[in-house]
């Protein structure tokens, strides 16, 4: 009788340790299942909100206009702006040479208020302080282009090549240093270009510009009443226009009044930044 009592109180409890473990087994796997799913679960959590991001980066990116098919081009031979598809013709082009001489920080603020964009063209020798170097970088904070017009204002015409990949590639690295930007647009002083410095501009990824007109430098309209008259009122002021002006005291007087006489002739400011560039070209 002993015997079989005994043999039952192990027969049971073995019965409990299986049922026991079996338990823990089921508790285990549910467990693990669970963590599987909260896995998946954030998993799926982080690729949906590493999409958001995305989106969210390239809608941040579209709306500070880095990110914008072109809707002018530049006619080659007359360094006009002309309209691609749809845009509107009725359009002017302003850029300022000579920066940041004197007013040029001036000047962008002027822009800025009237929400016109702009092309600064900068010359080596006005970016060579740490005072001028923090002027240029406040203007190309304000949204407005940096361009290269050369080190020392050179007559490329008149110097060897070497002498000219200095005016311009020592440019080119100053204003990248200082924006973190390597101008898009070179410009030679007195319009005068060289096979070199087409080429070499062209290697940059620069898009060499000219202008349609410009008065500034002459000296009847060393005025602020005559360039504000002259910049709007000439005859040879149309669609298109790449308007010519520097960084002088008369000229930065006379811009709000500038750009106001050409709104009131129903013109539009490009954007610089909708211009097709080399790189588009190609």
């Amino acid at each position: 009788m002993k015997k079989r009592i005994l043999y039952i109180s192990l027969l049971s409890s073995m019965l409990l340790l299986a049922s026991c473990n079996e338990k823990m087994d089921l508790e285990t796997s549910s467990k693990e299942e669970n963590s599987a799913d909260v896995e998946i679960e954030t998993d799926e959590v982080l690729e949906e909100d590493s999409e958001i991001e995305s989106e969210i980066e390239i809608e941040e990116d579209e709306a500070e206009g880095l990110i914008e098919e072109p809707q002018y081009v530049m006619n080659p031979n007359t360094y006009s702006i002309e309209p691609i598809g749809e845009a509107n013709p009725k359009v002017v082009l302003l850029t300022i040479d000579d920066a940041p001489d004197k007013r040029a920080l001036d000047m962008a603020k002027t822009l800025k208020e009237l929400n016109v964009p702009a092309i600064f063209f900068v010359n080596g020798h006005f970016i060579a302080t740490d005072e001028k170097k923090a002027i240029l970088k406040e203007i190309h904070d304000m949204g407005f282009i940096i361009g290269n017009h050369t080190k020392t204002h050179a007559n490329l015409k008149k110097i060897t090549e070497d002498e000219q990949r200095e005016e311009i590639i020592s440019v080119n690295d100053i204003v990248e240093e200082v924006t973190g930007e390597r101008p898009t647009f070179f410009r030679a002083p007195f319009g005068a270009n060289t096979d070199f410095s087409r080429a070499l501009s062209q290697k940059e990824g620069m898009l060499l510009m000219n202008w349609s007109y410009g008065y500034d430098f002459e000296k009847e309209f060393m005025t602020k009443e005559k360039i504000a008259d002259i910049m709007v009122n000439t005859e040879l002021l149309r669609n298109g226009s790449n308007l010519l002006m520097h960084d002088r005291e008369w000229t930065a007087d006379a811009l709000e009044e500038i750009v106001n006489g050409l709104r009131k002739k129903g013109y539009e400011f490009v954007n610089p930044r909708l211009i097709k560039g080399i790189e588009e070209m190609e």
